[in-house]
């Protein structure tokens, strides 16, 4: 009971979500998009768990509270540091079924059918969050599932009450779930808009989580929760079948590593894009001095466009899901060709993403949320997870409140034709049974002679991985506070469309009429909030650990 009485409690916290300041903590941390999520994990904490086990329990109260990205019908990445030293990363992103084809989305023309990759039950990956979540339990947890799932299964059973923003949510995608009763059931009284206030409760999910808290991962491949995505996927004529299920495994793979300015940084190898990348893009700022360049000024903002253009170009060229594509990830992530591809770097104008192609050498993937945990010990885990839009495909497998994913969508359906994000892909990217769609999900540790330093990552599409690094670049070279460098205004280039987004008051109007001289064009604010990302970050130094909840969004960091 007493649970449930802090966890109503923690929904009146928009202060803590909004503070400009960060949480302190000396034993643990847990920083997230969910205020009762992030108390979940720490709970988990006080209790005698370490990291992994909070990063479990947060990540299976986000599909509870959190439901347009916190999932279990989707996927995600994770990186680890252990108390040891050793980094280790999990690749839990979904799998193409195995019906799946490389035109899968193109109609007799060879046009894409609009909406069939976004909007529709062929949208959905097979789901990877499930395994994931109880693999990194299982391997370097220290707490059994009943312990690390009783929370989330508490909140879906008995409900709480949602805030304004969640009841906003709601009430915007209740027409495009419309046709799927399912959802409407899920997400409205009977048609009727939820409130801020009401008190939600999801039996179907509770139901599922208990299931997979009692059997583990057959509890959702196998067995009756399988047999309901399954018989989703039958009405609405999508692919993912029983052996699809069965057959899903979760991959351990090798970090990317690089360094910047005696910083080791970790990230996640292929299919996500983001840990080589920001890598790559690390290593085109490292020869200049960042630093004496000036936050905000026109020519850092140059300097940073220029890098994201060229490393967002190699993106669309060479990276996809490694198990099927040779990948050259060391040529992309060596000093050396990060020289050789800025070599044309003009400091007084702008590039043109046209004359920009991808890089070459001899032969030789906007909704998502992120969420970090540190515990006392060392151990760290940066997570991010995704159902690719907000609230994924926007349908729930009857029986089971399972939200199921529209993943698909990141693979490239049609070489050189954008994605939802604007993104776009080619062969390496291509549609294929069992492969992993490319993705932009940036989990970051960043560490300082072996001891954890910084763990970043967000939300936002195309925008992940410039958020990242922009977070990291914040405070290794502007030596901001955790507080600025999270808070402060971002800025946006991914090659194609050729122009700069820019978070509300993000570039001042001298360094908008400089850059436009220089040559950029179509310079364009948000027209919301305060910008993309949600980098909900951990910094620390001096036995202090920081914990800072973006601004941005609600949510909460939570320590002690």
């Amino acid at each position: 009971m007493r649970i449930i009485t802090i966890l109503f409690a923690l929904v009146a916290l928009p202060v803590v979500a909004a503070s400009p300041e960060a949480v302190q903590g000396k034993n643990g941390m847990v920083t997230s998009r969910s205020a009762l999520a992030s108390e979940v994990g720490v709970g988990i904490l006080k209790s005698g768990g370490n990291a992994i086990d909070a990063a479990v329990a947060t990540g299976f109260a986000l599909a509870v509270t959190y439901p347009s990205a916190g999932n279990i019908g989707g996927g995600g990445f994770a990186v680890i540091r252990l108390e040891n030293g050793e980094v280790l990363i999990l690749d839990h992103r979904e799998t193409a079924p195995g019906s799946a084809s490389r035109d899968m989305y193109l109609d007799a023309d060879g046009d894409v059918i609009r909406g069939l990759s976004t909007r529709t039950h062929k949208a959905s990956g097979v789901p990877g969050t499930v395994d994931g979540l109880l693999l990194l339990l299982q391997h370097h947890g220290t707490k059994s599932r009943k312990e690390v799932m009783a929370p989330a299964i508490l909140l879906a059973k008995d409900g709480f009450p949602l805030t304004r923003n969640l009841a906003a949510q709601f009430a915007r995608v209740l027409q495009a779930m419309a046709p799927y009763p399912a959802s409407k059931a899920k997400f409205s009284k009977n048609g009727t808009p939820y409130a801020a206030g009401d008190v939600w409760k999801q039996p179907d999910l509770a139901a599922t989580l208990e299931e997979i808290s009692k059997k583990g991962r057959d509890g959702f491949y196998k067995g009756r929760v399988a047999k309901l995505i399954v018989a989703e996927m039958q009405r609405g004529n999508g692919d993912i079948s029983l052996a699809d299920l069965a057959d899903y495994r979760s991959v351990w793979r090798e970090p990317i590593k690089g360094t910047y300015r005696g910083y080791d940084i970790w990230g996640m190898s292929p299919p996500s894009s983001g840990g080589v990348l920001i890598v790559q893009m690390l290593n085109m700022l490292e020869p200049y001095d960042v630093k004496a360049l000036g936050w905000g000024s026109a020519q850092l903002i140059h300097l940073m466009v220029e890098a994201q253009r060229r490393a967002y170009a190699d993106r669309a060229e060479h990276l996809g899901d490694s198990d099927f594509y040779n990948v050259p990830v060391a040529t992309l992530t060596s000093k050396a060709y990060a020289r050789k591809r800025f070599g044309d770097f003009d400091p007084d104008r702008a590039s043109d993403s046209e004359a920009i192609g991808a890089g070459s050498w001899p032969e030789e993937s906007a909704e998502t949320t992120h969420f970090s945990v540190m515990d006392g010990k060392g151990n760290v885990v940066a997570l991010t997870t995704t159902l690719n839009s907000g609230y994924g495909s926007k349908i729930v497998a009857a029986g089971s409140g399972i939200l199921l994913n529209n993943e698909m969508n990141d693979f490239s359906i049609k070489k050189n034709v954008p994605n939802q994000f604007g993104l776009i892909g080619r062969v390496a990217n291509a549609i294929e049974p069992g492969k992993r769609m490319l993705s932009s999900m940036s989990p970051t540790i960043v560490t300082k002679d072996g001891v954890p330093f910084l763990v970043t990552g967000s939300p936002g599409g195309s925008t992940i991985i410039t958020t990242a690094l922009q977070v990291i670049v914040n405070v290794i070279d502007h030596e901001m506070t955790l507080e600025d460098a999270v808070s402060l205004p971002r800025f946006h280039h991914q090659w194609k469309p050729d122009s700069i987004s820019y978070g509300k008051h993000g570039i001042s109007p001298d360094s908008l009429k400089i850059l436009q001289q220089m040559g950029h064009r179509n310079l364009r604010a948000a027209r919301w909030g305060r910008g993309f990302g949600d980098a909900n970050s951990i910094l620390y130094r001096d036995g202090v650990i920081y914990g800072m909840k973006d601004p941005r969004n609600e949510g909460a960091a939570i320590g002690y």
